[in-house]
């Protein structure tokens, strides 16, 4: 394969606005040579992915103009949790879907902003299709207004009622050890796509300047150990003991302690920064949320299939996320994500203290 470095040229300016080795493949190109890797390997999936990439592309446009049109703020409307849509919200979760059937390429999509699943047809009103997928549209769209990262997250499972029948609640509520594929899409100062299909997890940086993913992050990894802690520290006095047991741990002065706090609000933007540097993220169950605030199969399952293809490890504080049956669309649980061994020893004080 070359090696030469090709560059982008602004010929008016002449100063060069993108820079990249060969080697960086696109993310099309990555879809298509590890297409075989997959156990499923029928081109559904690889659509699926190819799909979500337009999508975060033209939420990403809208995202970027933020405070230059009217599509900051809330939208006026409660989700299902009773939480206030913002007007993001609404038009990533559009521009999701609609991009999704458009395709005709799953049979049922579950969002966090809709009451309930919705069914697909085929132009031809058939259910042939064998995909699921499962969306946060726009997590922490909340922080749009002051300008911090939000993300999408997405999840795809493979039906388990008959080809050929419309979906039922049943193919949407199976337990995160069933994903096919997981990914979240992180719109900061890069805007990135990262998945997996259980084959490891690689991320993709979108050139702004010709529009393209390029894989940027190959095999992301998580060390086994971090030094960042991500909690909102607020809700301390609501915390159950071993989650407060475990943040006075990682306070104390000993060995590689204290730990550094660092806590943005935005689950995909926290989840990333401690992948990349090591760290666990939680959100336990509190006095006033005791069956945790964070949904099972919107951001929840996604991450913990994201974390453990890294190296990482997800919990509930007592046993593995991906293993809940889920019972409902909107379940709620509490959720521990990270560096293994610093997930573990929440988990040690969260035994202790019950």
């Amino acid at each position: 394969m070359i090696s030469q470095k090709i560059r982008y040229l602004c010929l008016k300016h002449n100063y060069i606005v993108f820079e990249m080795e060969e080697r960086n493949r696109t993310l099309g190109e990555f879809i298509i040579e590890h297409q075989n890797s997959f156990q499923y390997s029928t081109g559904e999936l690889s659509r699926i992915i190819n799909s979500i990439r337009l999508a975060a592309k033209v939420v990403n446009y809208k995202v970027n103009k933020a405070g230059l049109v009217d599509i900051v703020g809330a939208a006026g409307e409660q989700n299902i949790q009773g939480e206030d849509q913002q007007k993001l919200d609404v038009y990533a979760n559009e521009v999701f879907i609609q991009t999704l059937i458009n395709r005709e390429i799953v049979c049922g999509i579950g969002s966090e902003e809709n009451d309930d699943f919705i069914t697909v047809a085929g132009s031809d009103n058939s259910h042939n299709n064998k995909y699921v997928v499962l969306m946060d549209p726009l997590d922490g769209s909340s922080n749009i207004d002051v300008n911090v990262s939000v993300g999408t997250i997405f999840s795809v499972f493979r039906r388990i009622t008959p080809v050929g029948t419309p979906v039922t609640i049943e193919d949407f509520l199976q337990p995160g050890v069933n994903q096919v594929a997981a990914g979240y899409v992180i719109y900061g100062t890069s805007t990135m796509l990262v998945y997996t299909t259980g084959d490891g997890v690689n991320g993709f940086t979108l050139n702004p300047a010709i529009g393209t993913f390029y894989l940027s992050h190959p095999n992301m990894k998580y060390s086994e150990d971090g030094k960042i802690y991500s909690i909102n520290e607020g809700n301390y006095v609501h915390f159950p003991q071993g989650v407060k047991d475990y943040i006075k741990y990682c306070q104390l002065e000993e060995g590689d302690r204290p730990y550094t706090s660092r806590y943005i609000g935005s689950l995909v933007s926290d989840f990333h920064r401690n992948m990349i540097k090591g760290g666990i993220y939680l959100y336990p169950t509190t006095s006033k949320t005791p069956n945790g605030k964070l949904r099972l199969l919107y951001e929840c399952n996604p991450m913990a299939f994201i974390a453990e293809q890294a190296g990482g490890k997800a919990s509930d504080g007592f046993g593995r996320i991906m293993e809940i049956q889920p019972t409902e669309l909107h379940q709620r649980v509490p959720f521990f994500c990270g560096s293994k061994n610093m997930v573990e020893k929440a988990e040690e004080f969260m035994a202790k203290a019950k």
